[in-house]
């Protein structure tokens, strides 16, 4: 049987994850955060990408690409009321970022 990113409601149709309205989050990135229990956009707001980013590799057991975590921010970002942005326009963010945390 074929898998799917959305959800089957009681009714028998599929739903799209409420992340998946979060421009750059599609089934494969709203699969990462729900695997770190995040199903919600409301969910988001407040947390830190990094920490985010790195429970994802935690539950994985591997180090995902950073890109992630450029993706990860924008959703942060849309989830407290901020504008969209494609998820490599955070790139020069998240390398300031990373920096800061050393």
């Amino acid at each position: 049987m074929a898998s799917f990113g959305g959800r089957v409601s009681g009714s028998g149709r599929s739903e799209v994850s409420d992340l998946q309205r979060l421009m750059n989050v599609g089934v494969g990135i709203s699969r990462y955060f729900e695997r770190v229990g995040i199903v919600r956009v409301d969910e988001l707001v407040g947390r830190d990408p990094v920490e985010v980013y790195e429970q994802m590799c935690v539950r994985d057991g591997v180090g995902h690409d950073r890109c992630l975590l450029d993706t990860i921010m924008s959703a942060v970002d849309q989830s407290e009321g901020k504008p969209g942005r494609r998820w490599w326009e955070y790139t020069e963010d998240r390398t300031r970022l990373l920096q800061g945390r050393r």
